[in-house]
């Protein structure tokens, strides 16, 4: 198996990736939920972070420091940056922002390393709807100093147009602030995984592609 078939078989093992019928906040209802909570041992964390570590390398991302937008973000990039230092040699700094600015000690945005002018930086998330975290991230990250985002990098693209838009969220973020956001797999990958038989469910095809259909935009 590629590692994207492995990661979307550890999604369903993991009870991160369900199929049946869910309303999402959107209040469109979806075929399969991913609900990345789920994600609560250090084993599962492990192997998490070396599929996102997989992604970067595979997809060519320099960047020096991960960011992990809070709360979410943070074990995900803490985990991206052990399994990129363990498995590819590449030793890159982390950081992830406070909800509220610390007035005291070091004080700053920022906890971990401290962003400089210049610097390459590699946004660690768990999914994207709507690019909110993004919008919420930049404004912090113009304020500290200014870094280069070289992009994000999430678990899954839902490829789904947004609630006000044809584009979809991906497309959205970089065209609007010229981020490119990576995903390990997408919904694309997952009908085919269940084509494949690397995971069960086909009887729930008929419903993923009509959601596809449905609310389905190409990347």
């Amino acid at each position: 198996m590629t590692y994207k078939q492995e990661f979307i078989k550890f999604m369903v093992q993991n009870g991160v990736l369900r199929f049946g019928e869910f309303t999402l906040k959107s209040g469109r209802i979806a075929p399969y939920f991913i609900n990345t909570g789920n994600y609560k041992t250090g084993t599962q964390l492990a192997k998490l972070g070396e599929y996102y570590a997989n992604c970067i390398v595979e997809n060519g991302i320099e960047g020096q420091t991960l960011v992990g937008p809070a709360y979410k973000g943070i074990p995900l990039a803490v985990t991206t940056a052990v399994a990129l230092a363990n498995n590819h040699q590449k030793d890159l700094n982390y950081c992830f922002d406070r909800k509220e600015v610390k007035d005291h000690g070091e004080g700053g945005l920022f906890v971990g390393k401290q962003l400089t002018d210049g610097e390459k930086v590699i946004l660690i998330e768990d999914v994207m709807t709507s690019g909110k975290a993004l919008r919420e991230m930049l404004p912090k990250l113009e304020q500290t100093a200014k870094v280069e985002v070289a992009g994000m990098v999430i678990s899954v693209d839902r490829m789904e147009r947004g609630l006000q838009s044809e584009l979809p969220a991906v497309q959205e973020v970089y065209k609007e602030f010229g981020v490119k956001v990576y995903s390990i797999v997408n919904m694309n990958d997952i009908i085919e995984a269940i084509e494949d038989g690397v995971i069960e469910g086909k009887e729930y095809l008929d419903a993923m592609r009509a959601y596809r259909a449905t609310y389905g935009v190409e990347a």
